[in-house]
């Protein structure tokens, strides 16, 4: 056995090996000549035309404004305890449902804003939010 010499079988390579470039493009070409015909046949369908215009339809806002004594003003309007609710329940029946925006004013009790709120949710008023000033 002799170490130092060198066979016929270690010489360097000096050509690419094409086989596994071979075998990746026929992947690649089973893969495409499968997935073309699916993306060719497709079912012809006369869809319907809409248009995409956005409605402008802005819902009314009901204003409720308690004062500081804890009286009512619907729209500007004074209004009795009664008949709050049943102008609730007139606003929660139309459509598109108006915003109610309370007002109240700072020295009011908290009982008379909660009673107001309660009764919009009672008539199924969904949108409530309170208007402030900012602080300047």
């Amino acid at each position: 056995m002799a170490f130092g010499t060198q066979d016929d079988t270690d010489e360097v390579m000096n050509e690419i090996n094409m086989t596994p470039l071979v075998d990746v493009m026929l992947v690649l070409l089973i893969i495409f000549i499968i997935t073309v015909p699916v993306m060719k046949h497709s079912v012809n369908i006369d869809l319907p035309r809409a248009t995409n215009e956005a409605q402008n339809l802005k819902p009314e806002t009901v204003r409720l404004a308690v004062d500081a004594q804890g009286t009512y003003y619907l729209n500007e309007t004074k209004i009795e305890d009664p008949e709050l609710a049943s102008r609730f329940k007139l606003a929660a029946a139309q459509n598109p449902q108006p915003e109610l925006h309370i007002r109240g004013d700072k020295a009011v009790r908290y009982e008379r804003v909660a009673q107001a709120m309660a009764a919009a949710q009672q008539a199924g008023l969904r949108k409530i939010g309170f208007v402030t000033e900012p602080v300047n």
